[in-house]
């Protein structure tokens, strides 16, 4: 590994940023050296290396228009981002995912150019770098070696450190095509609603994980957020030694409209700093457990009733007690708190949970938490008022 290159992977290490990379064609060095360089795992979430065609595929769930091009880097620097969400939410980190699509010298040679294509997503931007090479000018370890440098280039400008690595292009041939696109807090919102990225972290604090730590997560629509949810919150990490609390909300409901661009505005903004807030587009527990496993969610009685009502999973018990077990081989359960439903104070107690799934669910003591405040009545109290 050439020492400017050991230099900037070293100062990527040093970053906040966490990566999935995604690459096809090309570029195999530079997982070798990021791994080689201590603090790899601060950086490196998950590499893949796409070399079958059904392999990139599965990956973007549809066959590309063509294996390489600058639409296809895209659409795999999506799927990866994608990726580093759902494994490092709801710490907070910077995650970014890289793509990487390309053709380069081989046995037999190919016909048409030599080109390769990189994509860096992130929250708020997406980086391209588009590069043809000269044909003949270097062997198949030589173009590998120089897109490896460029997708080491691509992590180190994501990650905002240096990035002076020397690409040793051949003057007056090649040149690198680079364009950085900016997403609004508009455009982003309008990606999760149109099912483009799964997430988005509101939260202006950055966690650094810890071993042992359990994720904490109280669902809900927050309108409005109200003293109640955040002592549930409270009540719920006290049972959970180390417990991160996270508040989620869902911009699409299974009963009601999605939530549009104001609504979700509005309630993000409701949460105080240092509140780790995550908004998805998930309503339904079993994809919820897929973007945070190895979690504990929060739910009131009344929700742990419908969850366990075999009339959400056409009438068939059998179904719902198949979904609950999938949420739990993701490390998921539930603490239960006490929740008014039909005038009546319910627990879980009150609540039919087969035997199968009785370990995944926990009753929060009333001694701890009991409140039958809820955003139905506040809305109404300020209809009232108003």
């Amino acid at each position: 590994m050439d020492s400017v290159v050991r230099a900037v992977i070293e100062a990527i290490h040093s970053s906040p940023t966490r990566a999935v990379l995604c690459l096809s064609g090309g570029a195999s060095q530079a997982l070798g050296w990021l791994l080689s360089v201590p603090r790899a795992s601060s950086t490196v979430l998950e590499a893949t290396f796409m070399y079958s065609r059904a392999s990139m595929v599965q990956l973007l769930g549809k066959v590309p228009t063509q294996s390489v091009c600058r639409e296809t880097a895209d659409e795999i620097a999506l799927e990866a981002y994608n990726r580093a969400l759902e494994l490092s939410m709801p710490e907070g980190m910077q995650v970014a995912g890289i793509g990487f699509t390309g053709v380069l010298a081989s046995i037999p040679p190919k016909r048409g150019d030599h080109r390769c294509f990189v994509s860096a997503r992130t929250q708020n931007g997406l980086w391209q770098y588009d590069l043809t090479l000269a044909k003949g000018h270097r062997d198949r370890y030589g173009e590998d070696y120089l897109t490896s440098c460029l997708l080491v280039k691509t992590l180190a400008n994501v990650c905002g450190t240096i990035d002076d690595i020397p690409l040793d292009l051949k003057e007056g041939i090649e040149k690198l095509r680079e364009t950085k696109l900016v997403y609004s807090e508009e455009e982003q919102l309008q990606q999760l609603l149109s099912g483009k990225i799964c997430m988005i972290n509101f939260s202006d604090r950055v966690n650094s994980p810890t071993s042992g730590t359990r994720r904490v997560v109280l669902s809900g629509s927050f309108n409005p957020l109200h003293d109640g949810h955040v002592k549930l919150l409270d009540a719920a990490c006290s049972l959970r030694e180390g417990g991160l609390p996270c508040y989620e909300l869902s911009a699409i409901n299974a009963d009601k409209p999605p939530l549009g661009l104001t609504d979700i505005k509005e309630r993000s903004n409701q949460f105080r700093s240092g509140n780790t807030l995550v908004v998805t587009n998930q309503p339904y527990f079993f994809k919820k457990a897929e973007l945070f496993p190895d979690s504990t969610f929060v739910v009131g009685a009344d929700t742990a009733l419908r969850l366990l009502d075999p009339k959400y999973y056409g009438n068939s018990k059998v179904r719902m007690v198949e979904v609950m077990l999938g949420i739990r081989k993701l490390g998921c359960d539930f603490l239960v708190a006490g929740r008014k439903v039909d005038e009546a104070f319910k627990v879980l107690a009150d609540v039919e949970v087969p035997t199968e799934v009785e370990g995944m669910f926990q009753e929060i003591p009333l001694s701890l938490f009991q409140s039958d405040l809820s955003s139905t009545q506040l809305r109404a109290q300020a209809r009232q008022q108003g």
